[in-house]
């Protein structure tokens, strides 16, 4: 079980996006021989990330999914510019740029405890179904909780 520090998202502003951030603490295990984040991690930094954000804003995706509509990813982006290191504390800045139709997309920063930009990257996630796997528009209470944010 990955222990989340802290998650929160910003007040609604004239920005026209929806920002949160959560912290993780890099366990031994997450990391290589060098004592650096092996890459493959932040693909599930991101998703804890995400799923904290979109918590932060008050939805639920457990009930999302019970109520039959599942986001799977459909693309994965990342930029490595700095190692993370074991024990580090880190940032994850989710933003939601746009109001999601069909698909949502997520960007990320991640910022190590001296305030370093060490990884970037974006996700895009599609809402399907959940016993047709075809696609569907967002829950209505997501886009209720996220029009605030978006001008």
């Amino acid at each position: 079980m990955r222990d989340v520090i802290s998650a929160h998202s910003t007040p609604p502003t004239s920005s026209d996006m929806f920002q949160a951030e959560t912290q993780i603490r890099v366990r031994y295990a997450e990391t290589d021989q060098m004592g650096y984040v092996y890459y493959g991690n932040y693909a599930m930094y991101f998703e804890v990330a995400r799923v904290e954000a979109i918590r932060s804003a008050g939805f639920s995706y457990r009930e999302m999914e019970e109520n039959g509509v599942m986001m799977p990813v459909l693309e994965s982006h990342f930029r490595y510019l700095k190692p993370g290191k074991y024990d580090e504390l880190l940032t994850i800045k989710t933003t939601i740029p746009e109001l999601p139709g069909v698909r949502i997309r997520f960007e990320y920063e991640v910022s190590n405890e001296a305030g370093d930009l060490i990884t970037e990257g974006w996700t895009t996630l599609a809402f399907l179904k959940k016993e047709s796997h075809l696609p569907t528009r967002p829950p209505k209470n997501l886009l209720d909780l996220l029009k605030p944010f978006f001008g």
